[in-house]
């Protein structure tokens, strides 16, 4: 039997490093490439080695498939197709292949120029890494080679973010990257055709929640960025450049217009102007609302947000940052945090998940006192609020997208394992599939049943939709016909028709099974019993009394084996034709258990 095999090497029961390896119909393919936000070590980037102990990836792998430009999703591609080798097509949507570079150069400033690290990718491998790239339009089927073909479809969650469907002859694997089933200020909500996969490979980040409404979260978060300013504070928003950032720009921006208000609001500088001119450039990817009101004014030109200079942090008085990374791990964001964090005035608002290891993590957590790099402690007196804007499926969108795919089984990746497993459970009680979430460097194997492609008669059907109520779209049916196999295709016709065609006699089988049953009245006096008895329960069905004294219910027949030597014990024999197979054994079954004592 064919099989599916699926291995995580980042984002089994973890969030952050996404690469999973998958096996389909005899091709291997890796699903995103990317890194860890909480390591600085080797673990950063997924063990490679699992593919192959030395030499190239390429002879291993027959494609790369990246779901959007986050770097826990992209940011190991140079390193691997680079310094690891490998030059096979890597695919990904056109904002994706816009925005990637960007992304990983702006990475590779902070670890290399700033931290001087040396074992790391440079900004020639990062352009070389990219002329491997396909991009793929939205809904475009794409032949990979003879045998693979993959197709995008629309997930959110940020600009440019695709859930990829994946088939191999008959197999067929969904895999979602990040996606959000909820639309925002900037992004329509992810969709999925009914594909009926073999295997959805979902994210499963909010695994155990259920987002409250996003018109409160929206309130409470102006309340309280207001309410700081008012207060003569200072807040900043720990953001990555593209996805939340824009989301938050467009509510403060109506949010100061509405109010008036004076206070600067600044935006760390570079990244984000790049990123806003990918907005406009790729307007489609945008909700209706956006698209709509283009044309009289771009959401993404703000009149109330200002780029920043590092020497604003200084400033006296109330302003908002936004500043990158989002985590508080690196860069802007972490530099302003730390001359900021003694003041109780302050405070931080951070409205993304934020992976274990990271600054932004331990704070959520309530540390208090931070061990900085140089063995210095930073002493966190600011307020600390998280506030979740993130553009993550939670549980009730992630059920949604398995109601719209109908997939055979689920494998979750890209979460915590305790709420994986609470997710795990959910799914397999509400839809009575199997549902698997491995751990690193853990392998998967399903064995799929192949769907092999039938033509059927036009008569066939009339007479199968003529013998009862219409079929349900959803359960399978069963089909009698003759299948005709001719010139490597597959017919299913009515047996008079397979006689007709291929000049063949009908021969007629029947199936006969003796019933010993225990009773002392004669032969005929016993069949007139069993007439009765069958005609009391059986009153849907056609029964008759032959001439010859046998029993005929539809096309079975029953009669008594000659006479044995015990008068006491009678051999009924029933016998019937393949159609009426269920009828015949019901019928032996019921005879099994005797006549009733007295029949009348």
């Amino acid at each position: 039997m064919p099989e599916l095999k699926v291995t995580p090497l980042g984002a089994g029961q973890d969030v952050g490093r996404s690469c999973i390896l998958l096996t389909i119909g005899g091709k291997n393919i890796m699903l995103d490439c990317g890194m860890h936000m909480g390591y600085n070590d080797d673990r950063r980037f997924p063990d490679f080695s699992y593919i192959t102990q030395n030499g190239r990836l390429t002879e291993f792998l027959d494609c790369i498939i990246i779901s959007h430009f986050h770097l826990d999703h992209c940011g190991a591609l140079p390193y691997m197709t680079e310094m690891v080798g490998y030059d096979g097509p890597i695919y990904m949507t056109h904002p994706t292949k816009a925005i990637c570079p960007i992304l990983l150069e702006d990475y590779r400033k902070i670890t290399v120029d700033k931290k001087g690290e040396t074992n790391f990718f440079t900004s020639q491998m990062i352009k070389d890494c990219m002329k491997k790239v396909v991009a793929v339009n939205l809904h475009q089927t794409v032949q990979v080679d003879d045998e693979l073909e993959i197709k995008a479809y629309y997930a959110g969650h940020v600009l440019g973010a695709a859930m990829f469907f994946i088939k191999a002859g008959s197999e067929s694997v969904v895999y979602t990257g990040d996606y959000n089933m909820t639309p925002d200020r900037h992004l329509g909500a992810a969709w999925i055709d009914k594909c009926r996969p073999d295997i959805l490979i979902t994210e499963s980040t909010y695994a155990t929640t259920i987002r409250d409404s996003k018109r409160c979260r929206e309130r409470d978060f102006l309340k309280k960025v207001h309410e700081t300013i008012e207060n003569g504070g200072k807040v900043l928003i720990p953001v990555f450049a593209l996805g939340r950032a824009q989301e938050l720009c467009i509510l403060l921006e109506t949010f100061w217009e509405r109010m008036n208000l004076k206070a600067p609001i600044y935006f760390s500088m570079g990244l984000t102007e790049k990123a806003n001119h990918y907005y406009k450039l790729f307007i489609t990817w945008t909700n209706q609302k956006i698209r709509k009101t283009f044309v009289q004014r771009n959401m993404f030109e703000f009149k109330h947000i200002k780029a920043f200079d590092r020497s604003y942090a200084d400033n006296p008085g109330p302003m908002v940052v936004f500043a990158t990374p989002g985590m508080l791990h690196a860069g802007q964001s972490l530099q302003i945090f730390k001359k900021w964090a003694g003041n109780e005035k302050n405070m931080v608002i951070v409205p993304g998940y934020c992976v274990q290891g990271t600054v932004g993590h331990k704070i959520l957590n309530g540390t208090r006192k931070l061990e900085m790099e140089g063995r210095q402690t930073l002493e966190v007196k600011m307020q600390v609020e998280y506030m979740s804007f993130s553009a993550h499926a939670d549980a009730k969108g992630i059920m949604e997208l398995i109601r719209q795919a109908e997939p055979r089984n689920v494998l979750l990746v890209h979460g915590e394992a305790k709420k994986m497993a609470f997710l795990k459970q959910k799914i397999e009680q509400e839809f009575s599939i199997s549902c698997h979430m491995p751990a690193n460097g853990e392998t998967v194997t399903l064995v799929t049943n192949p769907n092999i492609p039938v033509d059927i008669s036009l008569g066939l059907l009339k007479r199968e939709v003529s013998l009862g109520p219409l079929p349900d779209p959803k359960k399978p049916k069963v089909m009698h016909g003759t299948l005709i196999i001719k010139e490597g295709s597959l017919r299913l016709v009515s047996p008079e028709q397979a006689l007709k065609e291929l000049g063949l006699t009908e021969h007629h089988l029947r199936f006969t099974c003796s019933v010993t049953i225990q009773d002392s009245h004669k032969d005929q006096e016993t069949l007139n019993r069993i007439y009765s008895h069958l005609k009391s329960i059986l009153k849907d069905y056609s029964i008759q009394h032959l001439p010859d004294g046998s029993v005929m219910v539809e096309s079975i027949l029953i009669k008594i084996s000659a006479p044995s030597e015990d008068q006491g014990t009678k051999v009924i024999l029933v016998s019937w034709s393949y159609q009426d197979e269920e009828l015949g054994s019901y019928l032996t079954t019921l005879l099994r258990k005797g006549l009733p004592q007295s029949t009348t």
